[in-house]
């Protein structure tokens, strides 16, 4: 018998047992907000969280971008078939960028997959996994435009303090090494209004920070036509009570406007934080890339925005080994990313992806040359985060404590959070000092720095500098809810309260 007969063999589950499930998610920030989505609608669907890995449904959420998308999401399938086996009622479900581009490929390579759908269908997922139990049959739904907005779903957020806000979809440019355009569509726009009322909800659900996501998230507004949309929209954002720090991602140099910086600079509480990809410093590639700007204005708007706010800390994506990059056009990236002086950057080594323009480019880059440019950009990066995390040795950072920032919390007995400009600080709880809950904030000062973390010790071990937050007591209430005990009342201002679990645990991360 094969895994796709054992589906039509497997009896409904007992209906007073609520089945369980677990959401594997790769790739971006729009990947991690789509599967709260996906969460959120199994859950209202009746679903219940698994607890480990054991669960009766799991939902791979794809990415397509990077060469190795494909084999990891079939590699995690051979794996789930043996589990599947030995499970009866186990249910598959692929969803996400890859399941976009590669439809019915997938149930072909794996047929023990259950539930195949794509980007524009999110909301599906529940009935196309109670049909696919029904029918005893795969299930296989790929839309070609949007269904809903995916931030009229329902939502299940992985955190209490900190939320995602989508205020776009799809985007409007041809990059030649991206495939999202195809995947998402053409750029679709949220309502101001209904942009402004999921945040409002969120914060009188205890977020003190959220950030806004979109595939060019400051070309925002070209749907309904008004240009300076996103430089509103963060003024607006910044006038709701309760919201302490704003954050975005992804801006596109082409569509950066000054507008945007003059917002960030006068809204206190937009974070002095901008992620800017550059993705090349060779004009002679950028215009290969169909990316409509070059080095000379990528340059101009760090140095407006460290003009206008001079503690922002600006992090980058750059691409290595672009078809046809030269060893001079490589040296020019090297040029850029020295003037630019980035905290951080995800640094990548180009991988075709069928489908897109660049992969059918002459002059393809051998591995080999890919790699050793790529290891010499990690090189000069990593001295510049360094050389930029030590000017920050004697400063004041105040520190929105995180679960699960810091892998090595527990054996350190530190706590993990991030400052106002994005950087991971971790510090010491010392020995008769209240323990801050994630979501508090921690004022310390900077005692060490390493090329991508600070470090926060006071040597003293006074108590720490704790202010209590509405995102802490929201943290409180989840941890009682979920150990069905009654929630404490909120913290009384200045008098930070002692988590009584000790350190929470916290999740591997760097």
């Amino acid at each position: 018998m094969t895994l796709l007969d054992d589906r039509s063999a497997a009896p409904s589950p007992d209906a007073l047992t609520p089945r369980t499930y677990i959401v594997r998610t790769y790739g971006c920030q729009m990947n991690v907000h789509d599967s709260e989505r996906l969460s959120g609608s199994l859950e209202a669907a009746g679903y219940v969280p698994a607890e480990g890995d054991d669960a009766d449904v799991v939902v791979i959420n794809t990415c397509a971008v990077r060469e190795n998308a494909d084999n990891k999401l079939y590699g995690n399938l051979g794996q789930l078939a043996s589990v599947k086996r030995g499970r009866e009622g186990m249910q598959i479900a692929v969803g996400g960028c890859l399941a976009q581009k590669d439809k019915n490929v997938i149930l072909e390579k794996a047929p023990w997959v259950d539930v195949v759908f794509g980007t524009h269908n999110m909301g599906s997922l529940p009935s196309l996994l109670e049909r696919a139990r029904h029918n005893g049959a795969a299930e296989l739904e790929i839309l070609e435009s949007l269904e809903v907005f995916p931030s009229t779903l329902p939502t299940k957020r992985d955190s209490t303090y900190s939320g995602w806000v989508s205020i776009s979809v799809g985007c409007n440019n041809t990059c030649t090494f991206c495939i999202v355009p195809s995947l998402r569509g053409k750029e679709k726009d949220r309502r101001p209004g209904d942009v402004l009322a999921e945040i409002e909800a969120l914060v009188a659900d205890g977020a003190i920070e959220v950030t806004l996501l979109g595939q060019n998230v400051n070309s925002y507004g070209v749907e309904f036509g008004d240009r300076q949309a996103f430089a509103k929209l963060l003024r607006a954002a910044g006038r709701i009570e309760g919201l302490q720090r704003i954050r975005f991602t992804s801006p596109h140099p082409a569509a950066f406007t000054d507008d945007v910086i003059d917002a960030m600079a006068e809204t206190p509480s937009v974070m002095p934080q901008l992620h800017m990809p550059l993705q090349s410093g060779s004009d002679r590639v950028l215009k290969a890339m169909r990316r409509s700007y070059r080095s000379e204005r990528f340059l101009g708007i760090l140095d407006r925005v460290r003009h206008r706010i001079p503690d922002a800390a600006i992090s980058t994506d750059i691409i290595v080994g672009f078809p046809g990059e030269t060893e001079e056009d490589f040296e020019d990236t090297l040029r850029v990313v020295e003037q630019s002086r980035f905290a951080s950057a995800f640094t990548f080594q180009y991988s075709i992806r069928p489908g897109t323009p660049a992969a059918t480019m002459p002059d393809q880059i051998p591995k080999q040359v890919v790699q050793e440019r790529y290891e010499r950009l990690a090189e000069l990066q990593d001295r510049i985060s360094w050389q930029e995390n030590r000017a920050q040795v004697g400063r004041g950072v105040e520190v929105l404590v995180a679960s699960g920032e810091g892998r090595k919390d527990g054996a350190t007995h530190r706590m993990s959070g991030r400052a106002r400009d994005n950087r991971l600080v971790h510090f010491e709880v010392p020995q008769h000092s209240p323990v801050p809950r994630p979501g508090d904030l921690v004022h310390a000062v900077v005692t060490q720095a390493a090329p991508f973390h600070l470090l926060a010790d006071d040597p003293s071990g006074s108590p720490l500098r704790i202010t209590p937050t509405r995102a802490g007591d929201a943290w409180d209430r989840a941890e009682a809810d979920s150990c069905a005990v009654p929630s404490a009342a909120p913290a009384e201002q200045g008098a930070p309260r002692v988590v009584s679990l000790g350190l929470p645990t916290l999740r591997i991360g760097r």
